[in-house]
């Protein structure tokens, strides 16, 4: 692994027009499969790609339904432009492999907020420590947890030490961690931003809390991009409001160094079968 492997996994290489490939290092999965947030990320890169005069707009919304999990690997990234504004973008981009569609993402690009905002609810998350507390859990290889989130590798990824899955115990189903790229991902702000974007789907799913564990694939990931990260530690906080029988939703609020709201995402994810 270079040390820049965010960067390597959002460069993406011209095909043709409007198809790009990009090439996704296992340290991007989950278990053998392609971690989802990384896969949007990707997709948000190749619709900047495709907008080279569109430079200073950020991919402010992004929704994606995941078909498949695809394996690390070249990927194929087909773009199609559905709006020109003078603020407002819309494009819609297919990642597939070996001629099968993985994800389809609709991203749109505008200007991201640089003001306070004019009105903000108490976040429960502004009460995190800017950075992890000497009791924070570094999600290394060796980990249990860092076996199947590899994705932990390719970024320094610390867990609340009071997480209750983590300590054998079960509790409410929120997740509360903190995340930083590399030095030399961090270096380039747009690579900062986009591992903001893929931070919202960074956290074991909350379901771990409430005794469910297994795979939980997700559906459809919903994330907006409210502010460009300070450099400096991401505080995450996930949780869900209804776990149903097959379903639950998770909910990733992140926060940078500076305490602004960076990231907000929603997610529809199915339970582990047979839980």
């Amino acid at each position: 692994m270079t040390p820049q492997p965010f960067t390597d996994l959002t460069t993406i290489t011209a095909v043709d027009a409007g198809t790009y490939t990009a090439t996704i290092d296992p340290v991007w999965t989950i278990g053998p499969k392609v971690h989802g947030g990384c896969m949007m990320a990707v997709c948000a890169a190749a619709a900047q790609r495709c907008l080279p005069d569109a430079a200073e707009l950020a991919p402010i919304a992004l929704s994606a339904n995941y078909l498949n999990a695809p394996d690390p690997g070249e990927v194929v990234l087909t773009t199609n432009v559905r709006k020109r504004g003078r603020q407002v973008n819309l494009v819609q981009v297919e990642l597939s492999q070996h001629g099968r569609a993985a994800v389809t993402c609709s991203v749109t690009l505008g200007p991201v907020d640089a003001k306070p905002p004019r009105h903000q609810v108490p976040l429960a998350a502004s009460a995190m420590a800017v950075e992890p507390p000497a009791d924070a859990v570094r999600v290394t290889p060796e980990h249990p947890m860092g076996q199947i989130v590899h994705v932990a590798q390719g970024c320094d990824l610390r867990m609340d030490g009071a997480t209750p899955f983590l300590t054998g115990t079960e509790g409410e189903p929120v997740t509360r961690m903190w995340l930083r790229p590399y030095a030399s991902d961090e270096a380039d702000s747009n690579v900062a931003l986009l591992f903001a974007l893929m931070a919202g789907d960074i956290t074991p799913p909350v379901t771990m809390n409430r005794g469910h564990f297994g795979w939980t694939p997700t559906v459809q990931l919903t994330t907006y991009l409210r502010h460009r990260p300070a450099p400096g530690w991401l505080r995450v906080m996930a949780s869900s409001t209804v776990i149903g029988n097959s379903w639950f939703e998770e909910d990733h609020l992140i926060l940078d160094a500076n305490g602004e709201v960076v990231v907000q995402s929603r997610q529809l994810a199915m339970l582990p079968l047979g839980s």
